[in-house]
């Protein structure tokens, strides 16, 4: 497998469980100022949903049996541009949780796991310690991710459970540059235009 790394002095390869963090210059308003978890991460291509970007469709209206587990704000995500059709849900397993032998659960990187819609929610909600809905999914063909790093668009760096389910209120693409100290802390400062998050 490739090795795609956020520039020449950069640790964190892209993989499961790692955030793609969009550089100050990404324009693109589907990434402008978003932070993606990365899902999956082969050389066919690569698979993430943005964490930042909740909609105005509630859990509830949507998918009832999943809203009491859902998160605060209890919003569907807006995973990214692709297929909007598509339901994707990540859940935050509690401490000493496993997802290893679980009907319904696939380990992204653990405590994250990929969460089956169609499963039972009560048996798996002792388990959980909160989940997020998303609708639609950021995609890359291959070698499209690595040239997007190469470019300067994305800032590879790892993820924190937590960051799965950050609230509404939080900036989560300034939390994330500034936790990684200087230089990278740095790209917080960089102001958001008027009219984008």
């Amino acid at each position: 497998m490739r090795d795609d790394r956020a520039g020449a002095d950069a640790s964190t390869p892209v993989a499961p469980g790692t955030l793609l963090v969009a550089a100050p210059g990404l324009s693109d308003p589907n990434f402008r100022r978003t932070v993606v978890y990365v899902i999956e991460h082969r050389e066919q291509g690569s698979l993430g949903v943005v964490l930042n970007r909740p909609s105005e469709v509630e859990v509830r209206d949507v998918l009832p049996y999943w809203a009491p587990l859902t998160s605060e704000p209890r919003s569907v995500f807006v995973g990214g541009p692709v297929d909007a059709r598509t339901a994707l849900c990540l859940a935050a397993l509690r401490t000493g949780q496993h997802a290893n032998g679980l009907s319904g659960l696939v380990t992204v990187r653990s405590p994250i796991a990929l969460v089956d819609l169609d499963s039972e929610p009560t048996a798996l909600a002792p388990r959980l310690r909160g989940l997020r809905v998303f609708a639609g999914y950021s995609g890359w063909d291959a070698g499209q991710l690595a040239a997007e790093i190469a470019r300067g668009d994305w800032i590879v760096v790892p993820a924190l459970p937590d960051d799965v389910l950050t609230g509404h209120h939080v900036d989560l693409w300034g939390r994330v540059l500034r936790r990684q100290g200087v230089p990278l802390a740095l790209l917080a400062t960089f102001p958001a235009e008027a009219g984008l998050n």
